[in-house]
Formats: C-alpha cells, sequence, structure tokens
C-alpha cells in the first residue's frame, strides 16, 4: 500500500531557510500573544488628548463657527467671504497657517464683543448640528472611543473657543476639553482672551497642568495631532499619534517613530510599527482601528 507523499520516507529533508522560517512565525506569535493591550484597561493614570481640527474635525473648528454666525446675521457678506476663503485654503494645504488663524480669532473676538456667553452657547449647540456634526473623521472617533471603552479620560486640546470644544467633546462623549478662553465679566464678552490662544506650546504646557492636576503618568498617555505645530504636545505623552498629518509633522513622526493614521483618503493608512489591520479600519469608517488599536505594540 503506497503512501501518501507527506509520509514518503524518501520526503526530502527540511532546509535551513525553512526551519528558519517556522521558528520566526512560532516567535512572532509568541511575542504577538503576550504584548500588552493598547489602550490598557483600567489604567486610571492613562488618558488621551486629541487636537481637533483636522484631527477629530474635517476643517477648522473656528470658520465653521464663523459660517454659523452669519446665518444669525452676526457680521457682514464681506467677513464671511473672508472665513471661507481661510477655510478652503486650510482643507486644501492641510495645515495650519499662523497669519490666518491669528486673523480669524480676531474677527471671531470683534464679533462676540457684547454678547452674552449664554447666548453663544446656546448658539453654537445649533452650530455643531448644522455645521460640525457631519464632518467628524469616524476613524478618530473611533480612536478615541477605544481610550473611553478602556476606561481611560480623554480631551480636546485645541486653539478653538472653549464653549464650542467643550460642546463638541459632550456631544462625543468625551471627558472635557482645553481651548481658548475668552474674556468675559458678567456673563458678557469683552472682546480679549484671557491670556493667549490654545496653539503650539500652550497646548503641551495645558496638558501638562492638567495631568498634574488629573495626577496621570504622561508616558502612559497617548495624543493626536495633524500638524507639526503640535509636536510639543505629543512630545509629552508615550503615545503619540500623527492623525491626517501635514508634511512636516509626517516627516517628524517617521524620524521618530511615532504611528500614523490617515481618513482623507481611500487609500491604506500609512504604516509606521502600526498593524496592518489599521489602515483596514479607516476604509470601514475606523471601527477596526479601533479593534487594531488595542492589540497593536508600543
Amino acid at each position: 500500500m503506497s503512501r501518501p507523499g507527506w509520509l514518503s520516507p524518501r520526503r526530502r529533508p527540511a532546509t535551513e531557510s525553512s526551519v528558519l522560517a517556522g521558528e520566526a512565525s512560532a516567535e512572532a506569535a509568541r511575542l504577538a500573544s503576550a504584548e500588552p493591550e493598547f489602550p490598557a484597561p483600567g489604567d486610571p493614570r492613562a488618558a488621551a488628548f486629541f487636537d481637533l481640527d483636522n484631527t477629530v474635525m474635517q476643517g477648522a473648528a473656528l470658520f465653521h463657527l464663523g459660517r454659523g454666525l452669519y446665518k444669525r446675521k452676526f457680521f457682514s457678506k464681506k467677513e464671511l467671504a473672508r472665513f471661507a476663503w481661510q477655510q478652503a485654503w486650510f482643507r486644501m494645504a492641510g495645515t495650519e497657517n499662523a497669519g490666518h488663524m491669528r486673523e480669524a480669532r480676531d474677527n471671531a473676538l470683534s464679533i462676540v464683543r457684547g454678547h452674552r456667553v449664554s447666548e453663544l452657547t446656546e448658539i453654537g449647540e445649533e452650530i455643531y448640528d448644522e455645521y460640525m456634526a457631519g464632518r467628524i473623521w469616524p476613524g478618530t472617533r473611533a480612536l478615541a472611543q477605544a481610550h473611553l471603552d478602556a476606561g481611560q479620560r480623554v480631551w480636546l486640546v485645541t486653539a478653538a473657543p472653549v464653549e464650542t470644544a467643550t460642546i463638541i467633546a459632550r456631544r462625543l462623549g468625551l471627558t472635557g476639553a482645553l481651548g481658548t478662553v475668552a474674556e468675559s465679566v458678567d456673563g458678557v464678552y469683552t472682546g480679549r482672551l484671557v491670556g493667549e490662544p490654545l496653539h503650539g506650546p500652550a497646548k503641551a504646557l495645558a496638558v501638562r497642568a492638567l495631568a498634574d492636576a488629573e495626577d496621570l503618568e504622561l508616558a502612559r498617555c497617548a495624543a493626536y495631532s495633524d500638524s507639526a505645530n503640535d509636536i510639543p504636545m505629543l512630545s509629552l505623552v508615550g503615545h503619540p499619534y500623527a492623525i491626517n498629518p501635514d508634511s512636516k509633522l509626517r516627516a517628524h513622526a517617521r524620524k521618530e517613530g511615532w504611528r500614523l493614521r490617515d481618513y482623507r483618503t481611500g487609500r491604506k493608512a500609512v504604516r509606521v510599527g502600526v498593524p496592518a489591520a489599521a489602515g483596514a479600519g479607516a476604509l470601514a469608517g475606523g471601527t477596526a482601528a479601533a479593534l487594531a488599536l488595542q492589540r497593536r505594540r508600543r
């Protein structure tokens, strides 16, 4: 009776390369099963910090706010055209311009001067529904949800007005928001800021202060941004991510070995030490990305 080929005594011995391949595969499987979950469930000293503009939401929140205020006759058509041009530039360039952001901030401050904080907060809720809710990146929202599901706190960190940022954070089910604070007296905006816009290095200072106040360990925290302006914030944490990165941040992330996600196209997300499933998550609207994130390597 003849034996199947795989039982034949004349079978050729395994080559050195095939033995090496088998051993490498077994070792990879062993390491994968031993690696810790991320986000680590039940870690009270870990948290996540998300930039807002072009990271969580397409475009800039301040420009969307301007559209909504124009609709409510807070300012002229000429000023609306300026907002629209800045927003179009931001969307096409995929990066922040300090001059545009400063001009938009100054315009917004002049527009809200003399209005009550409660009035702008109520209007902000409406503007979120009209212009912002449909522009949330599903992939980034899934990443934030993965942290929440692990029992971690999640904050937005943005140069947008803190009132707007707080509305967005609450609508997304996040813990809270750090944003630019406009001065008010007796509940009425004065047209001045308290300090400076929460931008660039100021974000890193705010995150560090919050971490100290909340007893967080930054080495166990994650941060997400699209802009090279946020490198100081990203450099604070043990798990930095470049999301929809501008060219300077992409180059820096590659140099430092940071992880990248890009939800702006249908192509697979750029990988820097990330499982292939994470790229597929972007195509699937972010759901698979959240699952992959929980198993990825540090």
